[in-house]
């Protein structure tokens, strides 16, 4: 799931923050929102954890079923939440069995395996399916961050409009829509990092 060690640390400050966000977003919103950041924090703590290079920590053999058990639960509680729910479960129905592969894989390869990141111990078809999906995410949610019809270079003065100056409301600038769907890809960029080395 990681190269070298610096890589390794980046991929896990990386997760932790976007963790951290959204934990922190869980107090300003309500309801699905609420419990998709809940599961959005699970899941950034928990890359974060599985990211650790393994010359800084290496996890006991039983710490790959851990993950896989907790992560199992989580998939388990994302397809609930699929099934009478909104089309993002899905997406953390995914994420939630992807970390379950990886977990499984890293525990069938023994305790050398989280050590020996890089070489291939996934199923190659599953791993190539899960890296197209979070290609495909990525670029289809970072898009939505982009401005519909931004112009060439900034705008300034009345012709910027609102939108122009800081978000405001209960959360300041950090609570606003693109900053969920920037943890977003952020997650899934993580993710894509991941599984590449399984």
């Amino acid at each position: 799931m990681h190269g070298p060690a610096m890589s390794g640390w980046l991929l896990v400050a990386l997760c932790v923050v976007a963790g951290a966000y959204c934990l922190a977003r869980t107090r300003s919103v309500r309801g699905a929102e609420r419990r998709a950041a809940l599961d959005e924090a699970l899941m950034g703590f928990g890359m974060a954890v599985m990211a650790v290079p393994a010359a800084a920590v290496a996890p006991p053999e039983w710490a790959w079923v851990g993950y896989a058990v907790v992560f199992g639960a989580a998939s388990l509680r994302a397809l609930w939440s699929a099934l009478g729910g909104t089309g993002h479960h899905l997406h953390h129905l995914v994420g939630s069995l992807a970390m379950v592969y990886m977990a499984l894989t890293m525990a069938g390869g023994g305790a050398g395996a989280h050590a020996a990141h890089g070489t291939a111990g996934g199923v190659p078809l599953v791993t190539g399916l899960l890296l197209a999906y979070y290609t495909v995410y990525v670029l289809v949610t970072g898009a939505r961050l982009a401005p519909a019809g931004a112009a060439a270079g900034p705008v300034s003065g009345p012709a910027a409009g609102p939108a122009a100056g800081p978000v405001s409301g209960a959360g300041g600038r950090w609570a606003g829509p693109e900053m969920a769907l920037a943890c977003r890809v952020s997650m899934g960029l993580a993710m894509l990092a991941m599984l590449v080395g399984v």
